[in-house]
């Protein structure tokens, strides 16, 4: 769903060029884009706890573990190229594990 942002807030006549609604459009994807990969992140990230509790087989939970790296490595991709370029915050909001962070960028083993 996308919106256009009220003229009242639009202190140019961006909007009516077709730019300002570009604009708007493209930050709009943009913070889509890192929620889902954000909720990516959690899910990897909740499989991989449940099974470190439940204390499945080590090949199970080293693939959990490259599923996870994965899907932290995707997201800090994707905010670097949103401009956001601190990962320290996202490591501690969703409270990414040290093993996790050492496979990053690593191709998964096969």
């Amino acid at each position: 769903m996308t919106m256009r942002a009220p003229r009242s807030l639009n202190p140019s006549n961006l909007a009516e060029t077709g730019l300002g609604v570009l604009e708007y459009e493209l930050a709009a994807e943009r913070a889509s884009s890192l929620g889902r990969q954000g909720l990516s992140v959690e899910q990897a990230l909740c499989s991989l706890m449940t099974a470190e509790e439940k204390g499945v087989p080590v090949a199970e939970r080293e693939q959990l573990v490259d599923t996870a790296a994965q899907a932290v490595w995707a997201l800090f991709v994707q905010r670097d190229i949103c401009g956001l370029r601190n990962t320290r915050d996202v490591i501690q909001r969703y409270g990414i594990p040290n093993h996790v962070l050492a496979r990053l960028g690593a191709a998964p083993r096969r």
